[in-house]
């Protein structure tokens, strides 16, 4: 199974998710935060992840007569590399973009239904802005977000951090203007 057929389903995805930020997780602790997941299609999704080298085990050990295995991402393995994006027809496109809605819908979800949510008081936003650009003005606005979140991407998971999802969407929403 290639990367992109691999991450092209929401579970895998939210599995990839949930181990960003250098975590190590066990399976039961993945299915506390996949609650709406069932446990034997996590254990499924886990060991296809695994069999494909996008996780890999970072410890064992013996608890209770039983192998609790905690699990890392293999930052290598787990994002699909920009030669195959450019290769993508417009089927693989709409494919990639339904699964990456369907997986922001499940997680939305997922934190909606905790009883701990509070939309209002967390800084939840889902806002969809129209920007006129020029192609320059995009290539600058597209600079000035990576600039933004890349070095918030290698912070990893603490006691004081709690993990957030964003999720930028960019594409044109009609064609140019004829000139």
């Amino acid at each position: 199974m290639d990367t992109l057929e691999l991450l092209g389903h929401p579970v895998r995805l939210r599995i990839v998710h949930a181990l960003r930020g250098e975590r190590t997780l066990t399976t039961a602790q993945l299915g506390a935060l996949l609650p709406d997941v069932s446990k034997a299609m996590l254990y499924r999704h886990v060991d296809l992840l695994a069999a494909a080298e996008v996780l890999e085990v970072a410890e064992e050990r013996r608890v209770r007569g039983a192998v609790e295995r905690h699990y890392r991402l293999r930052r290598d393995r787990a994002s699909v590399d920009p030669g195959t994006v450019a290769a993508m027809s417009a089927e693989d496109h709409r494919r990639g973009f339904a699964v990456a809605v369907a997986t922001l819908v499940a997680e939305f979800n997922a934190y909606l239904d905790r009883d701990d949510a509070d939309p209002s008081a967390d800084p939840v936003g889902y806002q969809q802005h129209a920007v006129w650009l020029t192609r320059d003005e995009l290539l600058a606005l597209v600079g000035e977000l990576r600039a933004a979140i890349l070095p918030r991407l290698a912070n990893p998971a603490t006691p004081d951090r709690t993990r957030y999802l964003l999720s930028p969407i960019l594409f044109p929403g009609e064609p140019p203007a004829a000139g």
